[in-house]
């Protein structure tokens, strides 16, 4: 075989081989814009899906703030004595055991969103015990006035959780 036989062959081959990479690129990028519209429409399917239970999870950690919030937590349990101990002792029960109950509710919000909820639950229980240990403070129903006082002069920590909370469900739709 000669030089020139070699060169007629590659010369020939030439635009058979230029042909098939022009092929192969073009049903490649086909073929993956194909399955990022399975990916993208899938995702969609799944979020049609999930969006109820992550609005549903929001509301819940909403209305879950609105009961900590000291000044309905105060209306809404009344001291079973006069003793200032078990009052605030039956406030903490009670907003532990409100987070008890919404606990699995983090898997639908975001780490953020969660993290400003316990932040707000602890600052409400840390409010009830400073409160609590106030001189002036004698009896439950000097509790509770102290803690209604102090929320008039600032606000309550589930405020600004409350705020995220509606922030975050906005950002959904």
């Amino acid at each position: 075989m000669s030089t020139e036989s070699i060169i007629v062959l590659i010369l020939s081959l030439f635009p058979a081989m230029f042909i098939a990479a022009l092929s192969y690129t073009f049903f490649k990028n086909h073929i993956d814009n194909e399955n990022r519209q399975r990916q993208f429409l899938l995702q969609k399917d799944l979020q049609k899906q999930s969006l109820p239970l992550r609005l549903q999870a929001y509301e819940r950690m909403a209305l879950f703030m609105e009961r900590i919030s000291p000044s309905n937590l105060i209306v809404r349990i009344n001291p079973n004595s006069s003793n200032k101990e078990d009052y605030e002792s039956l406030l903490i029960a009670t907003i532990e055991q409100e987070y008890q109950h919404n606990l699995t509710q983090q898997i639908y919000i975001s780490d953020k969103c969660w993290a400003v909820i316990n932040t707000a639950k602890n600052s409400t229980i840390q409010l009830i015990r400073k409160s609590a240990m106030l001189e002036k403070t004698d009896s439950a129903q000097k509790l509770r006035e102290v803690i209604l006082s102090d929320l008039m002069e600032k606000q309550a920590p589930s405020a600004t959780a409350l705020a995220l909370i509606k922030s975050e469900v906005s950002e959904l739709w």
